[in-house]
């Protein structure tokens, strides 16, 4: 490293153990001081690190985590950002604050869609990892085509790595491109050609603007697409789930290729993220015996369907942030018969995306089916969420913007079972409060 870079890195980890020592975290503040002294900084762990970069819509926090646990069966060491800060100063931060590798190490990173280009400038990555792409803070990315091109703008930059994609997303079939790929997909059924609803993102063939047509489709636009107009359809794929055995609300067993695996999360999205990070694991001559192992280990992931005891609630947290992902969130509450509470903190900055909108595509209105006893609302944007709530029929809700004193009206509600939905900052701010009050053992940054 050079005297810059290495000065640099000295007042990175100098201002995290501060932050970390005395203002309980911050991940983002350690990287912006070290990229203000060295803007190059990423460039000096090239030689340290092989990296394999995460990125896409959703799913990147958990299909990251899940790859760090199956790539920890073979390699000693893999460094990773848990917490899911995943542009340029965090993915810095991470770094500079990693314990120095005795030999080249390997790094599995979340990156932000539009950061992909900024760390493959530096740092060309052995294998990149994509899971999906869904409209999500309009006001950052605009629309789908626009998200993957800022990812295709860093591909671009590493014409040699492997691109491990969602075969079932189309996006990631429309581009020639130097890399090897390997796709990934369900192959769990086959149904006679049939229509997506008119509603579904990515519904136009993207060769010719016609309307695809699916013999398999799980949610969203993702599927065994095809185009009868010009021919476009899904890729062959190279790992794929072939069945799906049994999905409760806190775990998923299914199918890949024929053997079976069990993860700790609910969720037809999760086994999309479980399966990306086979593929990834394979990649790297990983056994599926120590796959499957690595699956059902009990470690929970920040904000991905983490269970918090709070008195004798028990509160499942879960992060969302745009249409898609809210669903199959809504959709994988609902398969819980048990009464339970629901409640959902929005807030609106600039990490969680500020136009709310994307609130009213969620279908609350399937919860006439389920016993809950209590909707609740909270956060910054409280109001909107309330007025969404309402319009699909809830009548009894309680409104609490103080996110201080959530805990203490969770403590009252009727149910010992409760969903908490929420936003990225309402998630911090929330861990947080739990954290000073003695539920968790730190929050996260």
């Amino acid at each position: 490293m050079s005297i810059r870079s290495t000065f640099a890195e000295s007042i990175g980890r100098s201002s995290y153990w501060f932050l970390h020592r005395f203002r309980n975290g911050g991940s983002s503040l350690p990287g912006k001081l070290t990229l203000t002294i060295d803007p190059h900084i990423l460039h000096s762990f090239s030689k340290k690190y092989d990296l394999v970069i995460v990125t896409g819509t959703n799913g990147k926090t958990l299909t990251t985590a899940l790859s760090v646990r199956v790539l920890r069966s073979k390699y000693e060491q893999v460094l990773t950002n848990p917490t899911g800060s995943n542009m340029e100063q965090g993915i810095v931060t991470t770094f500079i604050t990693a314990p120095r590798p005795h030999k080249k190490g390997l790094a599995v990173l979340e990156v932000d869609e539009a950061n992909v280009i900024k760390v493959t400038q530096f740092i060309k990555p052995v294998a990149f990892v994509f899971t999906n792409i869904f409209r999500d803070q309009m006001d950052r990315y605009g629309e789908i085509y626009t998200t993957y091109r800022k990812i295709l703008a860093g591909v671009r930059r590493a014409p040699k790595a492997t691109i491990i994609a969602n075969g079932d997303e189309q996006l990631f079939n429309t581009d020639s491109l130097p890399n090897p790929v390997i796709y990934y997909g369900f192959n769990h059924q086959h149904r006679p050609a049939f229509d997506a609803p008119a509603n579904t993102d990515g519904l136009l063939c993207p060769k010719c603007q016609h309307i695809l047509h699916y013999h398999l489709r799980t949610y969203a636009g993702l599927g065994a697409y095809f185009c009868p107009h010009c021919g476009f359809h899904r890729p062959p794929l190279t790992y794929a789930v072939t069945s799906l055995n049994k999905l409760t609300p806190t775990s998923s067993t299914f199918a890949i290729d024929g053997q079976e695996y069990t993860i700790g999360v609910g969720g037809l999205y999760n086994i999309y993220n479980a399966l990306a990070a086979y593929s990834l694991g394979r990649y790297f001559n990983v056994s599926p015996a120590q796959i499957k192992q690595a699956f059902e280990s009990d470690e929970r992931v920040f904000g991905r369907q983490e269970v918090i005891n709070i008195g004798d609630k028990k509160v499942t947290m879960v992060l969302v942030k745009n249409p898609v992902g809210l669903n199959q969130v809504l959709d994988m509450i609902a398969t819980d018969l048990r009464p339970f509470s629901l409640g959902f903190l929005l807030n609106a900055n600039y990490a969680d995306g500020i136009d709310t909108s994307w609130i009213w595509d969620g279908n609350f209105e399937q919860f006439t089916h389920n016993d809950v006893r209590q909707y609740f609302t909270g956060g910054e944007r409280y109001k909107d969420i309330s007025t969404r709530l309402t319009m699909a029929g809830v009548s009894d809700l309680w409104e609490e913007p103080d996110l201080t004193k959530v805990v203490d009206r969770i403590k009252q509600l009727p149910t010992d079972q409760v969903y908490l939905l929420a936003t990225y900052t309402a998630v911090l701010q929330l861990r947080k409060i739990l954290a000073e009050q003695g539920y968790i053992k730190g929050g996260m940054d």
